[in-house]
């Protein structure tokens, strides 16, 4: 039966030596994912030979981030992938993005990795970067399936870390764009997976979560995956 399972995990700014690093990759192996998205990461959360990583930049020139304090290996996301991307895309802002397309069990699929506001959903730079992403998955939906995963930011179930403006331009933009937010139901849950709802035809999604309830030794997020299967 093919089968495809994707991951997402904020590490919360893990340090080059932070004695968290081995606890973390271990949780990570044991999940399994054929597409990882860490946020908030660091270098030496290494995968190693079975994964192909695709970083973004903490130091991009196009970066409205000129405030932002990273130590040494630091990076808001890398998209982890156990085949090589057939292709990468521009993002607006490669410091809060990246985006390649794998190739799936069941086609070609752009995958977006993000954090939406760098810090928080109250700060100006997450409004910035939501209508500019917006404006980026608008772009790479018109070449297939898409796949946006990573710290949204925002919950959409409850009240515990959301805005408004926020939680409705999300669902506004997924609605037009035709994709399925897969774990929007889960709780106190701010990291997402969505996807192209053609991506999904004949497909039966399955969710989990891990590190719940959170470990402040790991993180202060829950990890979260999302299973697709097709018989």
């Amino acid at each position: 039966m093919p089968t495809f399972k994707i991951a997402t995990w904020n590490v919360r700014r893990p340090a080059l030596t932070s004695m968290r690093n081995s606890k973390i990759i271990e949780q990570i192996k044991k999940i399994d994912a054929d597409v990882l998205i860490l946020t908030e990461t660091n270098s030496s959360i290494n995968l190693g030979e079975s994964y192909h990583s695709y970083p973004t930049s903490p130091s991009a020139r196009n970066s409205s981030r000129k405030d932002a304090s990273y130590g040494s290996g630091e990076n808001q996301v890398t998209i982890w992938s156990k085949e090589p991307a057939i292709k990468t895309h521009e993002t607006y802002d490669s410091f809060s993005s990246v985006c390649v397309c794998i190739d799936t069990p069941f086609g070609a699929l752009n995958v977006y990795g993000t954090v939406i506001g760098y810090r928080g959903n109250r700060h100006p730079a997450f409004n910035t970067d939501l209508e500019k992403q917006i404006a980026d998955w608008s772009e790479l939906r018109k070449l297939g399936n898409l796949c946006i995963a990573g710290d949204f930011n925002i919950t959409f179930e409850d009240t515990y870390y959301y805005t408004k403006v926020g939680r409705l331009k999300l669902n506004e933009c997924f609605q037009e764009l035709e994709i399925s937010n897969l774990t929007e139901k889960v709780l106190e849950n701010v990291d997402h997976i969505a996807v192209s709802t053609s991506f999904l035809v004949d497909v039966s999604p399955k969710t989990g979560e891990w590190n719940k309830p959170k470990d402040l030794r790991l993180s202060d997020h829950m990890g979260i995956w999302a299973r697709l299967d097709r018989p």
